[in-house]
């Protein structure tokens, strides 16, 4: 075993915002439509007090450290007025202060009828934006149960950048219902033309407790999924985009945020079925909120915290999980840094990975090689 010293971990905030005016038919993430169709100012405020409240009963988990940076995801974050996040922000730097830099990004639907202007988001303290365009075709947008057209995706991301917003960051989903390859490209062609700095390309899985695992769509067959992996890949990198992690292509810097998960760094949550997860001296725990809206609000916000720790055995799976999404892997040290084990303990699992060409022969990073980023479910298998 290998002391932990939390206060070298870089400490990361996810909020989590719960409402969005639909439900799309793919996705198993905690959202739940607005109450009435439109978020009321009380409910906004209701709902703001109690994350400021559920952050104070995480103060003690700072442990020194400042806030490294904060993703706010949903649902549909951009329901929120920026007025309601500039008080937010203040509010939660009287708890624990945030870094001079703290990078911070909203995730935004471009539904323009759900925002302020984007330069309103930009001067409440946001400085990076995440557009879930998903696609910009008319009929996969009326697939996937999407609320904005082809025009509506375009306009945000250029409004984003005309507004100030140097960091904009599209989400597009790519394996679509009938989806082709050209189609798929378009997609991406689109996104860059319009402005976008890092593209979150993923492809669409079905998901249980969702109504396409109920109802299951027509998928493209694998030989069209390979030709639209091969043809985006190989745009992306003819216009300077970086495929740093499995499914982020950047032109800009990393999201900070993304790699502090990928890292095994910490992260406080706040906010309805919100996941945590915070290192102490005795060991890692992971922890997540009360999923509904109403009962999150109706708790005493102590109530919320339930911690588990994350055992010696699950912990190489864990770490590896993540480290290893990303291509070029994390410096070896942080193993031991953020697990409190010796990576000595790896040692035969290692080596048979290293012999099957999975991963690097390097002492101080642990990576995949490109054999091992294509068979990455049987890698971590190894840590199990």
């Amino acid at each position: 075993m290998v002391d932990l010293n939390p206060a070298i971990i870089p400490l990361s905030l996810y909020i989590h915002m719960p409402w969005c005016v639909r439900k799309c038919p793919y996705c198993d993430f905690n959202s739940h439509a607005v109450p009435d169709g439109e978020l009321s100012l009380v409910l906004e405020q209701h709902y703001l007090t109690a994350l400021v409240e559920d952050f104070k009963t995480q103060r003690d988990f700072a442990q020194g450290r400042r806030i490294h940076s904060v993703f706010i995801g949903g649902g549909t974050p951009s329901l929120i007025s920026a007025q309601g996040y500039e008080w937010l922000f203040e509010q939660l730097k009287k708890v624990i202060a945030f870094e001079n830099d703290c990078e911070i990004t909203l995730e935004a639907n471009p539904g323009t009828v759900e925002h302020d202007p984007f330069a309103d988001y930009l001067l409440a303290g946001i400085n990076r934006l995440s557009i879930g365009v998903q696609s910009f075709h008319a009929e996969h947008l009326k697939r996937l149960g999407r609320i904005h057209s082809h025009d509506d995706a375009i306009d945000a991301i250029q409004h984003a950048r005309k507004a100030g917003f140097e960091r904009v960051n599209v989400d597009l989903m790519h394996g679509l219902p009938e989806q082709t390859s050209q189609q798929a490209l378009d997609d991406l062609k689109l996104a860059v033309n319009s402005g976008a700095t890092h593209i979150s390309w993923y492809q669409l899985t079905i998901e249980p407790n969702t109504v396409f695992f109920r109802t299951q769509p027509v998928l493209p067959v694998d030989d069209v999924l390979e030709d639209i992996q091969e043809q985006g890949e190989a745009y992306l990198k003819a216009q300077g985009f970086i495929n740093y992690e499995v499914s982020a292509w950047r032109r800009e810097k990393p999201s900070a945020h993304n790699l502090n998960y990928w890292q095994f760094g910490d992260y406080l949550a706040i906010g309805a079925g919100a996941h945590g997860k915070v290192t102490r001296p005795d060991g890692v725990y992971r922890f997540q909120k009360t999923r509904l809206p109403k009962d999150y609000l109706a708790k005493v916000p102590a109530e919320h915290l339930q911690l588990k720790r994350v055992t010696a055995a699950e912990m190489p799976f864990e770490f590896m999980m993540n480290a290893l999404r990303l291509n070029e892997g994390v410096e070896a040290r942080l193993y031991a840094e953020r697990t409190g084990q010796d990576l000595a303990d790896l040692t035969d699992p290692l080596v048979a990975l290293q012999q099957r060409k999975l991963m690097l022969e390097d002492q101080n990073r642990l990576a995949c090689t490109m054999q091992g980023h294509v068979f990455l479910n049987s890698v971590l298998d190894a840590f199990l």
